[in-house]
């Protein structure tokens, strides 16, 4: 018996040991072993770049340019870039249009050339989305926005007639009816005044909540503003969280924030599991309406054989929310930031939109003529993009150019950079010039790839026009009973917070229009 005891208590400890050293080689391989052979790999095919740095990378300098970067405000006539990934811009100045830089153990091609980011953006099968190993990213939102091959392609069928131009005009009156509230909060309170300042953004933000949440859910507006606050919470909780090394298993750790992340969670997918079957039990009656994604959603679901499952649902129901709410405010706080500065096009753009509309509310078939508004909006998104940059991951060893990139490359296409090089854009790449989109996209870009505000090729974002749409809407009736100007107290902070937004808002001086 003492015998058999010594041999199990030698299988055990050997089986312990074995475990043990299994755990650590994996971990050597992931911060060290595989990181250092990536690296030579890389510079073999003539990319250059940042040594990688145990465990962290560039991560920590990254951190830190970016807090010094945050600290004050910036001229306005200044380069943005530097203030919004100062790393990756003081590296593309060392390194040139191509080149890497390490996120912990993952290096990522930062891609500068158009034509090269033109070849990735294209080949959807060999560059796929990014897939980050930090699960925090995943509780935020899924959906369409982060599937590849087949899955993607099944979503994006499914919900692609929801965006269809002949759609969209059954939301167009959601959208006046938010805009209409909001003219009406600034009006009171320029009711005994000829002037006030104002910071605009937290009201355009609640705009963009109320339009998001009348299109996506129709009558169910009350619920969707209650996902969007707790949504705002959630983004404000895991910011800290995805932009640090993801340690394996922490999510599960009983801390008061993970605690917090999960009762979100939880409450938003029952919330919009709620309303789904409320809309799934009005469509049986027969009481279906055709005038919220939400219901076009489920409608084009019904028709396909394989169909989104409801967790899918729900996911695509969140990005709605995620997606939907900051590229719309942030398209407009930064378009009358801008047109503050600018008068004269300022004065233009109302010019134009009372031609075509008057004092009526816009309609789409108005929207259409809308060509300076056009113009002042494509420069916006040029200068300010929704987010810095775009993400693509190698599935397998791909050629890219004159490379052979590994399996598990991962890429980006820091679009704020190729949005105002000058050797693409001219030496007034950093300037307000509307102008330049006279004669469309194509004709200010020259034929290359470097205007990629929503994307580029099979993935450009499904809700281009949507978000196009709510934009010229919201600026037309903004124009139509308001004027406005830069206070004194404006403080120029873009700052990159997943989007693109302003740090300390946007003090402006409104006036109504005299007619």
């Amino acid at each position: 018996m003492e015998m058999q005891s010594i041999i199990y208590k030698w299988v055990a400890s050997s089986w312990i040991g074995a475990i043990v050293v299994l755990v650590a080689w994996s971990l050597l391989k992931w911060v060290w072993v595989k990181p250092r052979r990536l690296e030579r790999y890389l510079r073999l095919q003539g990319i250059k770049g940042t040594s990688y740095k145990f465990l962290f990378g560039d991560t920590k300098e990254m951190k830190h340019m970016l807090k010094e970067a945050n600290q004050k405000p910036i001229d306005i006539q200044d380069d943005v870039v530097g203030r919004l990934i100062p790393f990756v811009y003081m590296a593309a100045k060392t390194y040139g249009n191509l080149f890497i830089a390490w996120y912990g153990p993952q290096p990522m091609v930062h891609v500068l050339d158009p034509g090269l980011a033109k070849d990735i953006l294209s080949r959807v099968n060999d560059f796929q989305k990014l897939r980050r190993n930090n699960p925090y990213i995943k509780i935020l939102s899924q959906g369409l926005l982060h599937y590849d091959g087949d899955k993607w392609f099944k979503h994006r069928k499914i919900i692609n007639p929801a965006f269809h131009a002949q759609k969209l005009k059954y939301m167009s009156p959601a959208i006046q009816l938010s805009c209409t509230e909001m003219m009406g909060k600034w009006q009171k309170l320029l009711a005994c005044e000829h002037s006030c300042e104002l910071d605009v953004y937290p009201y355009l933000q609640t705009l963009s909540r109320d339009i998001i949440s009348r299109t996506a859910f129709g009558s169910s507006y009350e619920e969707g503003r209650r996902i969007f606050e707790l949504q705002k919470e959630l983004i404000a909780l895991l910011l800290q969280i995805i932009q640090s090394v993801y340690i394996p298993g922490s999510r599960f750790l009983p801390t008061k924030k993970n605690k917090r992340i999960n009762e979100i969670d939880h409450h938003v997918k029952a919330s919009i599991r709620a309303l789904i079957h409320k809309r799934l039990m009005a469509m049986e009656s027969g009481q279906s309406n055709h005038d919220d994604l939400l219901s076009i959603l489920l409608e084009s679901n019904q028709k396909e054989i394989q169909q989104m499952s409801i967790e899918d649902i729900i996911e695509e129901c969140k990005l709605f929310y995620f997606a939907g709410q900051d590229t719309t405010s942030n398209l407009l706080v930064w378009s009358m930031i801008l047109l503050s500065q600018h008068q004269s096009w300022q004065a233009q753009a109302r010019d134009e939109v009372l031609q075509v509309f008057g004092s009526n509310k816009p309609d789409l078939d108005g929207l259409s003529r809308l060509k300076i508004v056009t113009m002042i909006l494509h420069e916006v998104l040029r200068l300010y993009p929704a987010i810095p940059a775009l993400y693509r991951l190698t599935m397998e060893e791909t050629k890219l150019g004159d490379m052979h990139l590994p399996a598990g490359t991962a890429i980006t296409v820091p679009m704020v950079l190729l949005h105002r090089d000058h050797e693409i854009w001219g030496d007034n790449a950093d300037e307000f010039k509307p102008e330049r989109f006279c004669e469309g996209v194509s004709k200010a870009t020259k034929g290359q790839m470097s205007y990629l505000p929503f994307g580029w090729g099979p993935r450009i974002c499904i809700g281009q026009q949507f978000a196009m749409m709510e934009a010229k809407i919201a600026l037309a009736i903004t124009l139509q009973h308001f004027s406005f100007e830069l206070s004194p107290s404006y403080a120029h902070a873009p700052q990159s917070v997943i989007t693109i937004q302003p740090q300390f808002g946007a003090h402006l001086i409104i006036r109504k229009v005299s007619r």
